[in-house]
């Protein structure tokens, strides 16, 4: 698989997953450390607008900054997924690699799927049943846009896209409960 090269300026899907489908956060202080690294490696390189750390995989939405060589952004990356390969390995005393493949990414052209993305990546605790309540669930960055807290998320401009914050919690709300009828569905079929 080709990978693209990450450019400057723009809005990447970034996501990887457990090799093996291994867990890659196997207790809560793993989810604080790689949300560490991603404040250390990438908000020099690139704003995180959105993110999600499930038990086996996770999801971010970022837009890397201007005048920066491809290099250096892809060298940020590679940074957190060493340095936390590293750490687990040490720590759990496990060997080999952690993360399936290299990172993956889809760049985003437009407003339309980025607006997709911040609902498909907050709900995604939700859609994987890991949790009843997408709201709820504490390693995405969906309550740091309700709070009034600093934050290390850039959401102004996700804010703006959803037209306030009452329309971005309601769009949730919506994609939420056509989760929910989904799953209905499926399992009917399956009965």
């Amino acid at each position: 698989m080709k990978y693209e090269t990450l450019e400057p300026g723009r809005y990447y899907h970034i996501y990887n997953r457990g090799n093996n489908k291994e867990n890659l956060f196997i207790e809560e202080k793993n989810y604080s450390y790689f949300l560490n690294l991603l404040k250390k490696h990438i908000l020099p390189i690139a704003e995180i607008h959105c993110y999600c750390l499930l038990p086996n995989h996770f999801h971010l939405l970022i837009r890397t900054k201007e005048n920066l060589e491809s290099k250096i952004i892809s060298q940020g990356f590679s940074n957190v997924f060493n340095a936390y390969a590293k750490a687990i390995n040490k720590g759990y005393e496990r060997s080999g690699s952690l993360f399936k493949r290299k990172f993956s990414r889809i760049k985003i052209e437009d407003e339309a799927y980025v607006r997709n993305l911040i609902l498909y990546i907050h709900t995604n605790a939700q859609y994987h049943k890991i949790t009843d309540n997408f709201q709820t669930y504490p390693h995405s960055s969906y309550a740091a846009f309700l709070s009034e807290k600093p934050t290390n998320i850039s959401k102004d401009y996700i804010l703006e896209l959803f037209s306030g914050k009452e329309n971005f919690i309601s769009s949730h709300q919506q994609k939420a409960g056509s989760l929910s009828e989904k799953l209905k569905e499926y399992t009917l079929e399956w009965k």
